[in-house]
């Protein structure tokens, strides 16, 4: 199990497993117990929240590239009435967890959107950061599948993603591809609302791609040798 700890790398490692998965928020599990892991637990300005430590779980199959979320909180502000069958507009004013990811270097204000709430909500966006308002990529189509639970025991939830290749790369899938990234929560509600991230973004909004990390993809036999 590699895993990267905070403030260490900008890249995040995904280590390829022969099987798909159905929705799985068991970090515990066999599928997800060798993943890759990263850690985000800073404020929008690097700045600890120790108190939201965020641990990423990251595998990759020939069809899809999956994440799981473990998210730990002290309150939760969950949007009344979820709509599990239809995305949900605007999901990022409750609490989520984000991964934004992009296959363009070049072009780097192009990229993808996918949100889960802890309720299963999920929206997903293909972000333009060129054609204001961003938003209006809302209405693009990913295929991803989302799931969650909600540990109210352990005050932890789970956010789990399955995100098929189709909808963030247009390479096939293979070891050494690698992509830009980067992990995100909102969590809680004003006054205390939490923003977290992976890799800082030094303003106050989550759209700063130049600030993105890398992911890169391996072979489980690279990845069982770091």
């Amino acid at each position: 199990m590699e895993s990267n700890s905070p403030g260490s790398s900008n890249q995040a490692i995904a280590g390829f497993i022969v099987r798909e998965s159905q929705p799985n928020t068991d970090p515990n599990s066999s599928f997800w117990i060798e993943a890759s892991r990263v850690i985000a637990e800073s404020d929008f300005y690097g700045n600890p929240i120790r108190s939201h430590r965020t641990e990423i779980l990251l595998q990759w199959t020939e069809k899809n590239l999956y994440l799981l979320f473990v998210c730990p909180y002290q309150e939760l502000n969950l949007k009344p009435h979820p709509n599990l069958n239809e995305e949900t507009y605007e999901l990022w004013n409750w609490d989520v967890a984000e991964v934004f990811i992009g296959d363009d270097f070049k072009n780097i204000r192009r990229y993808k959107e996918f949100e889960v709430s802890p309720q299963g909500e999920w929206v997903d966006l293909d972000v333009n950061l060129d054609n204001a308002p961003h938003e209006v990529g809302w209405v693009w189509k990913s295929g991803c599948e989302v799931a969650a639970r909600i540990d109210a025991a352990e005050k932890i939830w789970y956010g789990f993603m399955r995100i098929p290749w189709p909808a963030i790369d247009n390479r096939p899938p293979a070891a050494g591809n690698e992509l830009r990234i980067n992990f995100y929560r909102c969590q809680g509600s004003d006054p205390d609302r939490k923003y977290i991230t992976w890799r800082p973004v030094h303003r106050e909004s989550f759209h700063r791609p130049e600030f993105f990390g890398t992911l890169r993809l391996t072979a489980r036999e690279d990845r069982l040798a770091l």
